[in-house]
């Protein structure tokens, strides 16, 4: 199996003044780009040619660098292409909506412990919103590319939403104020996503 860029499902511009034009296009045509053409490079000729993302992910040897870097690299940013949209922002509703306030209170306190994982993550890394069997929900965050279906990486369940806070995500707009990115990206956020893949993991 090869390995395809996704297309995003919007204009590179359709974020805007969020996310800008030209940091979408560096990051989606050049960066993600990349952990998918080197994705396929670290898994040619071995037994992971016939498997997909999540297997790969699942069942990561933690030591091979190259597929475990662009395997997460590949499965984080389609994630977060898939859980923007033009059309975002407001708030979570239904049963994903329940489980935020049934962990953290309320969404504000969400967005608060969101915003802190993404802000003193140090380095490269994401913020994520994972789901555990039984449908509870809780945020963390990983280094790198690294993320939580990887053996011990986070708080484990499945990722429905993440925040890429590597540099190259928000740097030519943003410059050193991560803060400042991570309140624009709630206005992007698109809840009706994050809830389908709530229903489908909890």
């Amino acid at each position: 199996m090869s390995f395809q860029l996704p297309k995003l499902p919007y204009a590179y511009d359709a974020l805007e003044p969020h996310i800008d034009a030209l940091t979408m296009e560096i990051h989606h045509s050049k960066h993600h780009n990349g952990y998918t053409t080197n994705l396929n490079n670290a898994i040619a000729g071995t037994d992971l040619e016939s498997k997909d993302i999540l297997d790969i992910l699942e069942n990561m040897d933690m030591n091979n660098a190259a597929v475990r870097n662009n395997g997460g690299g590949f499965y984080n940013h389609d994630l977060f292409w898939k859980v923007m949209s033009p059309n975002g922002g407001g708030a979570p509703s239904g049963s994903l909506a329940a489980a935020i306030d049934d962990a953290y209170g309320s969404y504000d306190a969400f967005k608060e412990a969101f915003s802190k994982a993404a802000a003193t993550r140090f380095g490269s890394g994401w913020a994520w919103l994972c789901v555990h069997k039984g449908g509870k929900v809780e945020v963390c965050s990983s280094a790198n590319q690294d993320n939580p279906l990887m053996p011990g990486i986070g708080c484990g369940g499945v990722p429905i939403l993440g925040l890429d806070v590597w540099e190259h995500a928000y740097y030519l707009n943003y410059q050193n104020r991560r803060p400042d990115y991570i309140k624009a990206f709630f206005n992007v956020i698109n809840w009706e996503e994050v809830s389908k893949r709530y229903e489908e993991n909890k």
